[in-house]
């Protein structure tokens, strides 16, 4: 299925939008646009809601048909019970998560530990928990922590939230990403990336593009995961910078949504 994310929405939830979109404004965007997915991804409000908020917020998406996944950072088992119960509340059945958060920088170790920890009751629950690739990380020791912890667990509700675009800043080629994730991806994360030089020629920006016109080969993303053949959801988000004011940004960041819903929505899996 495809689906938009809260970093679709980045400057249009910032602060420096006119009027802020709210999390129930995103929810009527995505389904008038015929998307019937939103994964809330990093949203610093739901971390702070009441239960009682966060059954209102789910409510408003039930009310729009939408499914929802959750997003998070970081694997401490009292931070994924309650993610694991907001995906309760939301009716999700996938919480993207990443190893390392803020304020907490586990030894593999203490990682495999804690989502250990955390996953039979994931399992439980029908819930995958989902762990992106980033830079932070090389892909092969975060597939590797994935497989160990699902043969100690003796589940496969623990996987990868693909996004290959991520790990560049540690000199990992996207290809090297796709292919060492490809049998554990759980969910895609969407988006295209560029480098540009900088003004004055001396060094570059890496930063989003629009879909299909950057570096990212999304066919050969589909020809190796297969994910809609599989049943994985692909998330679409953007890296867009700020482009000067907030009409010209939030006009650009709509843009590109509508653009890489028209590209996914023509591109089909190779047959294999």
């Amino acid at each position: 299925m495809i689906g938009l994310g809260t970093y679709a929405f980045f400057w249009q939830h910032s602060e420096r939008a006119p009027a802020p979109l709210s999390l129930a404004g995103a929810f009527a965007e995505t389904r008038a646009l015929g998307v019937d997915l939103f994964q809330i991804c990093d949203y610093a409000p739901l971390d702070r809601m009441s239960d009682a908020e966060a059954r209102e917020a789910a409510r408003a998406a039930r009310d729009l048909g939408l499914t929802i996944e959750l997003g998070t950072k970081g694997i401490e088992p009292e931070h994924l019970d309650r993610y694991l119960a907001l995906a309760d509340i939301f009716d999700a059945r996938l919480v993207r998560s990443m190893v390392y958060s803020p304020t907490s920088r586990p030894t593999p170790a203490q990682a495999r530990a804690h989502l250990a920890s955390a996953l039979p009751a994931y399992a439980a629950a029908g819930v995958t928990l989902a762990l992106e690739t980033y830079e932070q990380i090389a892909t092969t020791d975060l597939a590797r922590l994935v497989t160990d912890v699902r043969s100690e667990a003796g589940s496969d509700r623990l996987g990868i939230c693909l996004d290959p675009a991520n790990v560049v800043a540690r000199l990992e080629l996207p290809s090297q990403c796709i292919a060492a994730a490809a049998d554990l991806v759980a969910n895609v994360h969407v988006k295209d990336f560029e480098f540009a030089r900088q003004d004055g020629w001396v060094g570059f920006t890496y930063s989003g593009a629009a879909m299909g016109a950057g570096l990212h080969d999304y066919g050969a993303l589909l020809a190796s995961v297969r994910p809609r053949a599989r049943g994985l959801n692909e998330v679409v988000e953007h890296w867009l910078p700020w482009q000067g004011d907030a009409t010209a940004t939030i006009t650009l960041e709509r843009d590109w949504t509508r653009q890489t819903l028209d590209f996914l929505r023509s591109t089909h899996e190779p047959d294999v």
